[in-house]
């Protein structure tokens, strides 16, 4: 569960809904309250945020170059920097092995964090190829989309990576996660399309009926469907295991 943020530097969390925006990470209440938890770091830039199987709130402090965590009712806020200046982590995720995992979108780096905070991070193969989005795969790996790079990566719990070219040149994969059918399903921003790949490196890529939607952030619905936004035009859409799509306009 994660959202996006750009600027300023304050946390908050719910146990329904997890949203960062504008620059504030909200938190949604049962009550309809929002609360915000400021971190002890000016210009942090908190990215994105995840739930612990311990319980604990995992985020990515993409200008802060930090990896922080805080208990869910906001005491305890903790933050560990990263070794390296301008990594910019991304995304974090839970990891099978129940550690957290991110993205460093400017370090070109898969990051690794254990409950009690010890950082790991593994080098990507291809340069600059600018990771960006991390999910968990059924198969017990971590899957991640290489923006400029274009391939999607997996690593695996021991931090052994693999990279497998995206057919379609500079389709920039902008968001990944993982599908009711046991494959990853992942965005192309640039090139219009949805894909798919198996847990063995097979891709199939699906256009989308109309031109440069910019198709975004996806996640798997309830009903067994994929779902994920069009940012260019500010719809949603559906795709269906089998690739078909309906759009839907907000």
């Amino acid at each position: 569960m994660h959202a996006h943020t750009y600027a300023r530097s304050k946390l908050a969390v719910s146990v329904c809904l997890v949203a960062l925006t504008c620059g504030l990470a909200l938190a949604l209440e049962t009550d309809g309250k929002f609360t915000e938890f400021p971190l002890p770091n000016p210009a942090s830039g908190p990215t994105t945020i995840s739930i612990a199987p311990d319980g604990n709130l995992w985020f990515t402090e993409g200008s802060g170059n930090r990896i922080g965590r805080m208990a869910p009712d906001g005491t305890g806020i903790k933050e560990f920097d990263l070794p390296n200046p301008g990594s910019q982590p991304r995304i974090i995720a839970v990891g099978s092995d129940k550690n957290l995992w991110f993205t460093e979108h400017l370090g070109n780096r898969i990051g690794r964090i254990t409950p009690a905070g010890v950082l790991t991070e593994f080098p990507i193969p291809t340069p600059n190829c600018q990771p960006r989005a991390i999910a968990l795969g059924a198969d017990g790996n971590l899957w991640f989309g290489e923006f400029t790079g274009n391939r999607i990566g997996r690593v695996t719990p021991d931090g052994t990576i693999t990279e497998f070219p995206i057919p379609t040149p500079d389709s920039g994969p902008r968001a990944i996660a993982a599908g009711p059918d046991g494959n990853l399903w992942f965005s192309e921003f640039n090139t219009n399309k949805i894909a798919r790949i198996t847990p063995r490196g097979m891709i199939t890529e699906f256009d989308l009926p109309r031109p440069a939607t910019g198709p975004g952030d996806i996640t798997t619905g309830a009903d067994g469907n994929l779902w994920f936004v069009e940012l260019s035009r500010n719809g949603l859409a559906r795709i269906t295991t089998s690739g078909k799509v309906t759009e839907f306009q907000i």
